[in-house]
């Protein structure tokens, strides 16, 4: 849509949410700023906004409890933390709770535009998927509705985070297609990504527990050794 985007920036430090601000409305897109959790928690409830930046070192409510909050009551949102801290626990836990990306502080600010241009494409992508009739993807006993974000096997409703969905749809899409870790990077992940593409088995791994694990029929995701991964139609 060329509806104007808005951004909700959730940051404490003055500075940086001022820097922010100012860069993003010269890229076109509308900006409120927050400067502390709870505030940035109302703002987010009320809707209106396309993407939310969030701090995870928040006063008044951490950015993880924020996230927790919104995604009870709101799936599509698009958010990015910012991180300060090299933490994997803080990345890893806030991409279980339904974070589409982070991005670790110092950042770049043409990186963190990237970010925020990818993000607001994955989330258009799948409201577009939507506005058409196929809501409904499926692939052998596996169903995905791309609005509510179910998935359901076996009459079993799995629950999956934004990045296993946008990978699962991603790997659905391409089905009976060889598709290799670095396809997966740049379409999944849509950015240069330096260095290890390791981070891709992990999310496979964690993909194949839910929708693989524990049901009769077979596995719907497949390994091809030293080149990537394929789903195959039965």
């Amino acid at each position: 849509s060329n509806m104007v985007k808005r951004i909700l920036i959730v940051e404490d430090e003055v500075q940086i949410a001022k820097i922010l601000k100012l860069e993003l409305e010269y890229e076109g897109y509308e900006v409120v700023v927050a400067n502390n959790g709870k505030f940035g928690l109302e703002v987010a409830l009320q809707g209106k906004i396309d993407l939310m930046l969030l701090d995870i070192m928040l006063p008044e409510m951490n950015g993880i409890e924020v996230l927790r909050k919104v995604r009870k009551v709101n799936n599509t949102l698009a958010i990015i933390l910012l991180t300060a801290r090299n933490l994997t626990m803080d990345k890893v836990t806030g991409l279980d709770l339904g974070a589409n990306d982070y991005i670790t502080k110092p950042f770049e600010m043409e990186e963190l535009l990237a970010r925020v241009r990818s993000c607001l494409r994955q989330t258009e992508m799948l409201s577009n998927a939507t506005n058409d009739k196929d809501k409904i993807l499926t692939f052998n006993d596996l169903s995905i509705n791309t609005e509510t974000r179910e998935v359901i096997r076996e009459n079993t409703a799995i629950s999956l985070t934004p990045k296993e969905f946008d990978l699962l749809v991603y790997l659905i899409s391409h089905k009976n297609t060889i598709v290799t870790r670095e396809n997966i990077i740049k379409d999944v992940w849509d950015y240069e990504y330096e260095g290890d593409t390791n981070v891709i088995d992990v999310y496979i791994w964690h993909l194949r527990k839910k929708v693989d694990e524990g049901f009769t029929s077979t596995p719907i995701i497949q390994t091809v050794r030293g080149v990537g991964y394929i789903v195959k139609e039965e």
